[in-house]
């Protein structure tokens, strides 16, 4: 098959052939509440099977998978309540807003698609924190799987250092959240995450440091299983990075580079990040070899 890209002004949509893979949304209509921000849904493999949420009723603000920070100085660009130590989780007016203002590149190249756009930070206040510039880039992956590259670089346009970080750098145990962030559907809950080093529960391997991670989880209706793994770059800040797991309360997977420390961005400064998704119809075990695959999307050209 082919792929092929549509842009309608809005969002683009990724295809193989006329099967759509996923959708970029990157003009969202969230409100304010939900911290409007560009996000990837649905999200599909090869054969058809969907294994993005949006809008969760417990967590309205999930949105497929994400560029999501919860703590970026006192600014929450994740949405929904601010964890407050000493307070718990409270509802403040700093649900920050990430804006698109102009495309950079879409189309299709060889085997590649691609877009690529640059994007405003703007606090709940009006203040502009940052000036970022995405890209993202799918490719196919043989018959049952394909990749996808998310690159971000953020630039920093304040006179001041701006610190990312964390509900767990803000005093809350173990919810080190916040970067890439993938919420799956319901019928995976309980599912099976995947490490280089073997299987578990997002307890059991919730803020654990690795190159990579999978989940797998099987689908409502048809009788299928799916699996989404996520690597890291090797020049990622914080590399390998912690990870935020679940799969006991709902399906989430989350390399979170400011899960302990916060990150200090100096004024003038930029922050990079790289990940290559894989998105697969396959099983657990066929993990350690999508992550072969995807890394090789995140080497430098030869």
């Amino acid at each position: 098959m082919t792929l092929q890209l549509i842009d309608d002004g809005t969002q683009v949509s990724f295809a193989d052939g006329d099967a759509e893979l996923m959708r970029y949304v990157y003009r969202p209509d969230s409100p304010q509440l939900e911290a409007p921000r560009p996000y990837l849904h649905p999200i599909r493999t090869r054969r058809g099977h969907e294994v993005s949420l949006f809008r969760p009723w417990d967590h309205v603000w999930h949105k497929g998978i994400a560029w999501s920070l919860p703590v970026v100085d006192d600014e929450n660009f994740w949405g929904g309540p601010t964890f407050v130590r000493g307070e718990g989780y409270v509802q403040l007016p700093n649900d920050g807003a990430q804006r698109h203002a102009e495309v950079r590149e879409s189309g299709v190249s060889g085997d590649d698609a691609r877009f690529a756009h640059r994007l405003e930070w703007i606090a709940e206040d009006g203040r502009r924190l940052f000036d970022e510039t995405r890209s993202l880039g799918v490719r196919l992956l043989g018959g049952d799987a394909w990749g996808l590259v998310f690159d971000t670089t953020m630039t920093n346009i304040t006179p001041s250092a701006i610190s990312i970080g964390s509900p767990t750098t803000r005093g809350r145990d173990n919810a080190g959240y916040g970067g890439l962030f993938w919420r799956g559907p319901r019928s995976f809950t309980d599912g099976v995450l995947v490490t280089p080093q073997g299987t578990g529960t997002g307890a059991q391997l919730r803020g654990q440091r690795h190159e990579w991670m999978g989940f797998s989880g099987r689908h409502d209706v048809v009788d299928a299983v799916s699996l989404v793994v996520m690597v890291d770059a090797q020049d990622n800040p914080r590399h390998p990075p912690q990870w935020f797991a679940r799969s006991e309360e709902f399906a989430g997977l989350n390399p979170a580079p400011f899960f302990s420390d916060e990150l200090k961005v100096p004024a003038g400064g930029s922050v990079r990040f790289r990940y290559a998704v894989g998105i697969a119809d396959a099983g657990a075990e066929q993990a350690p070899a999508l992550a072969v695959r995807l890394r090789a999307l995140l080497a430098p050209p030869a």
